[in-house]
């Protein structure tokens, strides 16, 4: 039996302000139509940063479907200082602990945002798949880094415009009302976020 292709992608970033890096490790496996439900995207990352002059690292897991739903999430600080955070997905917006209990609070949610990566911003870029000038709102599961703790978070993407290797897109946070135009490449890998995070390296 033919195994599936994949591709792989590597990428670092850096903030923008304190001491840190992200180093993530994507492998997107090509899924025919009959299993797009199947699990065929895998990021794996390691972050480490600064947290009221405290050095931390957290490793993330996340497994999405074909259409970028996210499946699984795994967070665990290499300290030991939080309880490691593993929860999963049916696609549709419903979610559950690793024991298998409901998580009603994320009824709805269907994508991921960790605050101290922008590799999360990907999967709503990906899933969405907006034309130029369109705009989505959608709520997240929203994991604040180092702490883990978990919400919700309403927020809205447009794209902005499209250039030869990649797009704008504008990320809006409902709530607060900040908002920041990020520069991401072909496959929808942010290159620049304003203020926060900047790509330093990538294959």
């Amino acid at each position: 039996m033919q195994q599936p292709q994949q591709r792989v992608r590597e990428v670092m970033w850096t903030p923008h302000e304190l001491p840190g890096l992200d180093h993530l490790r994507l492998i997107v496996r090509e899924q025919s139509a009959t299993n797009a439900a199947d699990i065929a995207i895998f990021a794996n990352g390691l972050i480490i940063g600064i947290d009221e002059h405290q050095p931390f690292r957290i490793q993330y897991r996340i497994a999405c479907d074909s259409r970028w739903r996210v499946r699984t999430m795994q967070l665990s600080r290499l300290d030991g200082a939080a309880q490691p955070l593993a929860i999963g997905a049916d696609g549709a917006g419903h979610w559950y602990d690793n024991s298998g209990v409901a998580l009603p609070a994320l009824d709805d949610c269907v994508d991921i945002d960790l605050s101290a990566t922008p590799f999360t911003n990907t999967l709503p870029i990906r899933r969405l798949t907006l034309q130029p000038g369109v705009s989505a709102e959608i709520t997240t599961a929203y994991v604040q880094i180092p702490s883990l703790e978990l919400s919700t978070s309403h927020q809205r993407y447009e794209r902005l415009a499209d250039g030869p290797d990649g797009a704008v897109y504008r990320f809006t946070a409902l709530a607060s009302g900040y908002t920041a135009d990020l520069t991401v490449d072909a496959d929808g890998l942010v290159i620049e976020y304003p203020d926060l995070f900047h790509r330093v390296w990538s294959k």
